[in-house]
């Protein structure tokens, strides 16, 4: 069966509370995305895990970010321990078996996981403009830089590059020239990128961009008995650095997009995408990006990708995002504050009513922890009249894991070795830098010969001062200038005054 087992419904009365069903998420609707929503320490990583191993055993790869470090534990295998034990007990759970999930850690700085890069031409300008925090005129600028790449077979695939490639256009003669047949170049919006990228380049941004470039087939595996791959990327340290951690998992986003093919609707998806901390997807992106992320989420269930965000409250999410998600799992919020109190409201509105429970708003306030008000799309993608739930727990270990065992864990990756060692071929810095010293060389002899042309000036002393006298400086005329000028003048003035006695002369004549 084809389904994930989420928990169990609870009818509350005046003496105890009554498990009624079973909740599911049907896989068939699994690419019509969700959102895991409540207060820190509420559930929201339970559920996440729950839903992730659950894809996991119907043979679907799975990709998340790991903020805290606890989501490592999905690798290890959990334990029955005395606090799970009336867990198990209370949600009638006999057949509760430990067991780990196949997983492959990845890591943007390489030191937890397998390095994850992209190419500087991969992530684009909108992007990367996003992730320099440039303004309307620098972003259209940087993309006239990337366009000016492209039409010229200049490779841009790491920091390097980008950085040749702003030198270039410094330069007044090449920028005139780009601008002319590609949109104005100026100087101030270079100075500002450039100023941009080297904090780029201190919070580590180089060492995502390079190659060899994320082949997304690699998040595209099962192990060999049939269980899809749960791909868990460090974010512990990434997340520090916001705009790169949101920015990277955008990009992610829109290349599935570009690259899977069309699917349509299947039993199961092909892959499952959770965004955690998902507010920082959209705190200060720009109207056009926010626009471009709205249409990868609402088109790409056609490719057999979920999108699940996770944060603390619902309207983290746009409202246009936020009315795709069909799967929702809502844990605990406290209204202690108007913002509170409007977003258990925001949340309640978007449950479909449940007789059974009258008071949706009141009963999110009121959530224990494990416990989650949830709806799932049944038969006919109908959203389930949202349950009060109390959700199962792992089979996995929930928490850290020590150095060792993640180390064993990574000896058994499939990509083990394949990002391991940086290439750094032929590209926009090399092709520049060659140019640079050609230009250079060609200039060499023609300043050997003004050189040669003033052999006293190289003495310096005594004949670099006569030489000055005689021939000049840049900022005093020499002597033999000032006699030329001299010259001119009087012949000038001989001239004027012979033509205009010959002109005077043939007047009085008539």
């Amino acid at each position: 069966m084809n389904d994930i087992l989420i928990g169990k419904s609870v009818l509350q009365s005046s003496t105890t509370d009554v498990l009624l069903r079973e909740v599911f998420l049907h896989a068939r609707y699994g690419n019509r995305h969700g959102m895991i929503a409540g207060a820190t320490g509420t559930g929201k990583t339970v559920s996440l895990t729950v839903l992730a191993e659950g894809v996991s055993r119907l043979g679907v790869p799975v990709f998340l970010a790991d903020a805290k470090g606890d989501l490592a534990g999905m690798s290890q295998a959990g334990t029955i321990s005395d606090k799970l034990k009336p867990r198990l007990d209370k949600l009638g759970i006999t057949n509760f078996v430990p067991a780990a999930n196949p997983v492959v850690f990845w890591d943007i700085y390489g030191k937890l996981g397998t390095p994850v890069r992209a190419t500087v031409s991969e992530m684009g300008p909108n992007l990367f403009a996003r992730l320099l925090e440039l303004n309307d005129v620098q972003s259209g600028v940087l993309e006239v830089l990337f366009k000016l790449a492209d039409d010229s077979g200049w490779l841009l695939l790491d920091l390097k590059d980008l950085h040749a490639l702003l030198m270039y256009a410094s330069d007044k003669d090449n920028a005139k020239a780009i601008s002319a047949q590609y949109g104005l170049v100026n100087a101030t919006s270079i100075a500002a990128i450039q100023r941009a990228l080297l904090t780029l380049d201190s919070a580590g941004g180089d060492a995502f961009f390079g190659e060899p470039a994320l082949d997304l087939a690699d998040f595209m595996r099962q192990d060999m008995s049939g269980r899809g791959i749960v791909n868990i990327l460090a974010a512990d340290q990434l997340i520090l650095k916001p705009m790169l951690y949101s920015t990277f998992l955008l990009w992610l986003l829109s290349e599935l997009f570009e690259k899977l093919p069309e699917v349509g609707d299947l039993d199961v998806p092909k892959l499952v995408f959770f965004f955690d901390e998902a507010h920082l997807l959209f705190d200060d992106c720009p109207p056009a990006l926010q626009k471009r992320v709205e249409q990868v989420v609402r088109l790409i269930r056609s490719k057999g990708v979920g999108v699940y965000f996770c944060s603390q409250y619902p309207d983290d999410v746009p409202e246009v995002i936020l009315g795709q998600l069909g799967n929702r799992v809502q844990h605990a919020l406290r209204a202690f504050t108007p913002r509170d109190q409007k977003a258990v409201n925001a949340a309640a509105q978007t449950f479909a009513t449940n007789p059974n429970l009258p008071n949706v708003a009141e009963a999110i306030t009121q959530l224990g922890v494990g416990e989650a008000l949830v709806s799932t799309l049944q038969e006919g993608g109908v959203p389930l009249p949202v349950e009060r739930a109390l959700i199962v727990p792992p089979t996995c270990r929930i928490g850290a894991i020590t150095d060792a065992e993640r180390a064993t864990t990574q000896s058994r990756s499939p990509v083990s070795g394949k990002y391991d060692t940086p290439i750094d071929r032929e590209s926009a810095y090399e092709i520049l830098t060659r140019r640079t010293s050609a230009q250079a060389a060609e200039s060499a002899p023609s300043n050997a010969a003004q050189t040669a042309s003033a052999p006293a000036a190289q003495g310096g002393g005594w004949g670099q001062s006569v030489h000055d006298a005689v021939f000049g400086t840049n900022r005093r005329q020499g002597m033999i200038e000032a006699l030329a000028k001299s010259a001119a003048r009087n012949a000038g003035g001989q001239l004027g005054r012979s033509l205009l006695r010959g002109v005077l002369g043939s007047i009085l004549r008539k």
